[in-house]
């Protein structure tokens, strides 16, 4: 199971594979991929932002079909209560998305130095 952070989801979703590490795209082929459901709260932010074009629903659903992505539905108390432990961000996005993912020690796909550097399942 990879979590993926929330650039890899628009990076996916514009075609932009080639900005994609070797590992990255090794670890997309061999495990299922979900996003957190904040992923999806930062797809609207950015759309309303006007950072990205297109609506989250479309490029979740157009991801889906394509990698067969899923949205994470793990219980959002455990979430937060991850999230209350991570101090090494102010941002609240990468604080969630990386407590998503160290639910289970699962595998979070980021290019984001600051969470390679201190969530040890990140990858890139």
């Amino acid at each position: 199971m990879v979590y993926l952070d929330t650039h890899v989801v628009v990076w996916l979703y514009s075609g932009l594979t080639d900005k994609l590490s070797d590992i990255a795209k090794s670890l997309l082929n061999a495990n299922e991929v979900y996003i957190s459901t904040i992923v999806r709260l930062e797809l609207q932010y950015l759309y309303e932002i006007k950072r990205i074009t297109d609506r989250l629903n479309a490029i979740v659903a157009d991801l889906s079909d394509l990698i067969n992505l899923q949205v994470c539905n793990k219980n959002c108390n455990e979430i937060v209560s991850i999230t209350l432990t991570i101090n090494w961000t102010g941002d609240p996005f990468d604080r969630i998305i990386t407590a998503n993912a160290q639910i289970n020690n699962n595998i979070l796909l980021s290019k984001d130095q600051n969470i390679l550097n201190n969530y040890i399942y990140a990858r890139w």
